[in-house]
């Protein structure tokens, strides 16, 4: 395509774009909607809420279920304390994973699957 025909092809865009933008200007809901928007932000700055704060004033259960749902980001549920009971020794490890020291050697001892059974 020339230069000229598709600076043509742009300058019929921009017109049709345009005409659509002038419409929407003079469209009376839009100018409602904009008047809305517009006194709403007012309101909001003058009692110092947010917009968080109106969605859960005017739908409590709303703002309650998407908090519940969705877990806080970079936080991880917490590891459970596995508590392992050598019965030969009586020796006790606490621990939340499996690297732990003591309990590694066991399980170079004894075998992983024993050790799994000493698990209270």
């Amino acid at each position: 395509m020339s230069k000229l025909a598709e600076f043509k092809a742009l300058e019929a865009q921009l017109a049709a774009q345009l005409k659509q933008l002038d419409e929407l200007k003079n469209d009376g809901e839009l100018q409602r909607e904009i008047e809305f928007e517009e006194k709403l932000r007012k309101l909001m700055a003058e009692y110092g809420v947010s917009l968080k704060g109106i969605i859960a004033l005017l739908d409590p259960q709303a703002s309650s279920s998407v908090n519940a749902s969705a877990p806080a980001r970079g936080q991880r549920r917490q590891r459970q304390v596995k508590v392992y009971k050598n019965p030969e020794t009586g020796e006790v490890v606490e621990t939340k994973g499996g690297n732990h020291k003591v309990l590694k050697a066991w399980k170079e001892q004894y075998g992983a699957q024993k050790v799994d059974e000493w698990l209270q």
